[in-house]
């Protein structure tokens, strides 16, 4: 069974908690990701925004320029280890209505792993099993 390390990406985007929206959300589109990790200190992880974080800002008249990322951020973040399993990873997102995860061991982040990335890893595994289409 495939395993979230299999899967994630290694390439984890970070903002500091004092950087403005608007610059986790330039570096969300400018990645082409949905969410950055809030590393204190780029050392410490201390929580996540996502593109529906940014998104309830907005709605709240934020200004992106001003508003901080700690204001925004969700700061419980859940983790998931390499060893999990791809379908138990997204039965966790699917319940906690998650759409990324960092993944972590140790306490130290490893990557982080996407709802649509697993979805993608699945509909591969189908294809390779159905066989090419005649």
């Amino acid at each position: 069974m495939a395993t979230v390390a299999e899967v994630m990406n290694r390439d984890v985007l970070a903002v500091d908690p004092t950087a403005s929206i608007g610059e986790a959300a330039e570096k969300m589109m400018d990645g082409g990701v949905g969410a950055v990790v809030v590393m204190e200190d780029m050392v410490r992880m201390v929580g996540i925004i996502t593109e529906r974080d940014i998104l309830n800002a907005v709605s709240q008249r934020a200004r992106a320029a001003e508003a901080r990322v700690r204001q925004w951020m969700t700061e419980s973040v859940i983790t998931i280890e390499p060893e999990t399993t791809v379908q138990d990873a997204a039965q966790m997102m699917f319940e906690r209505n998650f759409r990324h995860l960092p993944v972590s061991k140790d306490g130290r982040l490893l990557g982080i792993v996407s709802l649509r990335r697993l979805s993608q890893y699945e509909f591969e595994q189908q294809k390779e099993s159905v066989g090419p289409a005649h």
